[in-house]
């Protein structure tokens, strides 16, 4: 059982007598030091070594047997080994002395210590990579303060070329949003046209790409015209062009183009209450807010959902409300819902400018209008416009 033990050791064992020369040797051993028995049992142990140690071990032996001293008997070291191919690996060697049949040998147990060695190297070279990138970053962030401070200094030196600057970015902006209207419109016809030609080939892989570029389109038009709204409302373009419609059309016209939008199996209920339909306000602006309140229950609620848009007359005024099931706007994002560029925190990866509602609210107030909202997290939004007839 002893002898099993020993030949199916992971670490290597190797025994020697009080001359250095190897008596026996596991495999483990023999697999480390790439050896057949044969050719070590018999021989000096510093065979197996690289120097100086190889020079040094038999000094180590004599002198522990005049002295006593056990220079490494006992105790637990890293040596290094000498592979037949003449390569080297470090090894944690214990030697412990054994008497036997009324003599010394000496047996020494070997754990290959070479991923350990390589792991630790690895660990260093991933430290000095980690020192090398804070050093960079540390510069890094040396040279964003400096930027930062010559900012500082250039805001303050260009203050007072803030008018001038402003209108010079509002003719910008809207020259860029028109600008752009131009290729956007090109790539949206070059895909209906794709969408059409491959028709006959019946590949899906064709229409899920089409679709996306519809859908990308779509988006940085949505994007364009909120940044160009916003740059006429502060520019003071926009007015009310109040007139006499039928509300009750408009809105099912809305529901029809936007229900074409929706995601899978979800569904804009529309309802009117009231026995009038007709009021007196700008239908255009009306149906810009109308058209992103529903774009934005459509986009914040999921599949299979239904969104609610009801309008009502009644004396004196009129009220219209979207309502959905979707992910709701946080408590503490509420009070910012309407200031430009804001967007909850809970909005993730979904798309959006987070100028929608505050375009909005400011339409709404052209047509001395206002909206309210009540929201929970995760229990849906309810967005209400309400408008005074005369």
């Amino acid at each position: 059982m002893l002898k099993a033990i020993i030949e199916n050791a992971i670490d290597g064992i190797i025994t020697i007598d009080d001359r250095g020369r190897v008596e026996s040797i596991n495999p483990a051993a023999c697999k480390l030091f790439q050896r057949d028995q044969e050719e070590v049992i018999g021989n000096n142990i510093s065979m197996l070594m690289p120097s100086p140690d190889r020079e040094q071990h038999d000094e180590y032996i004599n002198r522990y047997q005049r002295t006593g001293d056990p220079h490494i008997i006992g105790k637990g070291r890293e040596v290094m080994g000498l592979k037949k191919d003449g390569t080297k690996f470090p090894f944690r060697l214990g030697v412990s002395e054994v008497q036997y049949s009324g003599r010394k040998i000496y047996t020494g147990f070997i754990h290959d210590l070479s991923r350990e060695k390589e792991a630790e190297e690895t660990l260093r070279e991933y430290a000095a990579h980690l020192e090398e990138l804070v050093e960079q970053r540390t510069l890094s962030l040396q040279q964003s303060v400096q930027q930062l401070q010559s900012a500082k200094e250039e805001v303050s030196l260009s203050l007072v070329k803030e008018k001038e600057l402003g209108q010079l970015k509002s003719r910008f902006v809207s020259m860029a949003s028109h600008e752009f209207r131009t290729p956007l419109s090109a790539v949206q016809l070059s895909a209906s046209l794709i969408d059409k030609y491959a028709q006959p080939f019946d590949n899906p892989n064709i229409s899920k790409h089409v679709a996306k570029i519809k859908n990308a389109v779509a988006n940085l038009t949505g994007i364009l015209n909120d940044f160009l709204s916003l740059e006429k409302l502060e520019a003071g373009k926009v007015e009310a062009s109040f007139q006499i419609f039928d509300l009750v059309k408009l809105a099912e016209e809305i529901t029809e183009e936007m229900q074409m939008v929706a995601k899978k199996d979800q569904n804009i209920i529309y309802q009117h209450t009231g026995i009038e339909s007709m009021v007196r306000l700008d239908p255009n602006l009306l149906k810009n807010c109308v058209i992103n309140l529903v774009g934005n229950a459509i986009k914040y609620s999921g599949e299979n959902t239904f969104i609610q848009f009801n309008t009502e007359i009644k004396p004196g005024e009129c009220m219209i409300t979207i309502q959905d099931n979707g992910i709701g706007i946080p408590e503490t994002d509420q009070k910012h819902l309407f200031e430009a560029f804001f967007r909850a925190n809970n909005t993730g990866n979904i798309p959006g400018t987070g100028l929608g509602l505050n375009i909005v609210a400011r339409y709404a107030n052209l047509m001395s209008g206002k909206v309210d909202f009540k929201s929970e997290v995760n229990q849906g939004t309810s967005f209400t416009i309400s408008f005074p007839l005369a």
